[in-house]
């Protein structure tokens, strides 16, 4: 697998993995702890260089998850983890930015994740009760002390984007970015552009309609964040087909998987652009890693900008709730 550069100087393999779903959001795991210790160290032997977790995920299992899979490999992996989120009783209930309570969830995460560095720590989402100029500092005093190496930062809008770059160097932005949630495109990216960041595209397969694995009659499993995502409400799904069935007729051209076209066509967006889909199967992995092979023609390009650029995507990508923490 090819390699990207984020920010100034942290190289990572074109595509990363999301750990998430190892933990939790996606319903019960099929899998057993040994099993997603072998999907992630298969990942490595695939290519893969850059992990994503997060102390929230779980709470804390993912974390340790990760630490204890890449620890035979950490000087080949680049592993990001998250901080900005009270946790109380096992269950997030309030964002937390504080300068003070940075420092506890980065020492926390080093020895969760059996490292001594963390190579790029992201705000997981902004809080509009500590300026960004105070994360964005302490985060630099981390850096200055070796805690932490890169800062990044989660969902948050241009003009935040810019604040903590005046502070210090924001390495990566990760947010929600595929064929059926083009937001970033209007604002941030540009900024991003313009300030020389990197940006890393959460659940850019549509937390799994993109794989054409979802549809209106799927029934999700307990526990699957899906069900509290207006966008998968059956008749949203049903409005959303349209899309899909542009993505499967260019995958059939290609020889490709539908999932492969989503992610080759966010690669092809910006040479900056690292997805990181999630998966519990190594054959995924390798499936996602394809995507790096496939150049899409300018007219596949140019029929899948029209069509969602033309045709709304229906449903909201978070509840009510999850929209108001987005874009601060």
């Amino acid at each position: 697998m090819h390699t990207r550069t984020l920010g100034r100087d942290l190289t990572v393999s074109a595509i990363g993995l999301g750990a998430m779903g190892m933990s939790m959001s996606y319903g019960p795991n099929p899998g057993s702890r040994d099993e997603m210790i072998g999907v992630l160290r298969g990942a490595v032997d695939r290519g893969v260089t850059f992990f994503d977790t997060a102390e929230v995920y779980g709470p804390y299992v993912n974390e340790e998850l990760v630490g204890e899979a890449l620890e035979p490999v950490r000087s080949e992996v680049v592993i990001a983890t998250k901080f900005g989120w009270r946790i109380e009783g096992g269950a997030m209930v309030g964002l937390d930015s504080r300068p003070e309570q940075i420092r506890r969830v980065a020492d926390a995460s080093l020895a969760r994740l059996r490292t001594d560095v963390i190579d790029l720590f992201y705000q997981h989402r902004v809080d509009p009760d500590v300026p960004i100029e105070d994360v964005a500092g302490t985060v630099g005093e981390l850096i200055a002390e070796g805690k932490v190496r890169h800062f990044g930062l989660s969902e948050a809008g241009a003009g935040t984007v810019r604040r903590a770059h005046a502070e210090q160097p924001v390495t990566a932005l990760q947010s929600e970015y595929s064929l059926w949630t083009r937001d970033p495109e209007r604002e941030v990216l540009p900024t991003l552009a313009e300030l020389g960041i990197g940006f890393v595209p959460f659940s850019p397969l549509g937390k799994g309609f993109l794989t054409g694995t979802v549809d209106a009659t799927t029934n999700f499993t307990e526990g699957d964040i899906r069900t509290r995502v207006p966008r998968f409400e059956p008749d949203n799904l049903a409005a959303n087909q349209r899309l899909l069935d542009l993505v499967r007729d260019i995958a059939a051209r290609r020889g490709a998987t539908s999932g492969q076209v989503a992610l080759a066509w966010l690669l092809a967006q910006r040479p900056w652009i690292v997805p990181i889909p999630g998966t519990r199967r190594v054959e995924r992995i390798e499936e996602n890693a394809g995507a790096t092979t496939i150049a899409l023609s300018a007219d596949d390009l140019s029929a899948l900008d029209a069509l969602t650029q033309h045709v709304p995507v229906s449903g909201d990508r978070y509840n009510e709730a999850g929209m108001r923490m987005v874009g601060r």
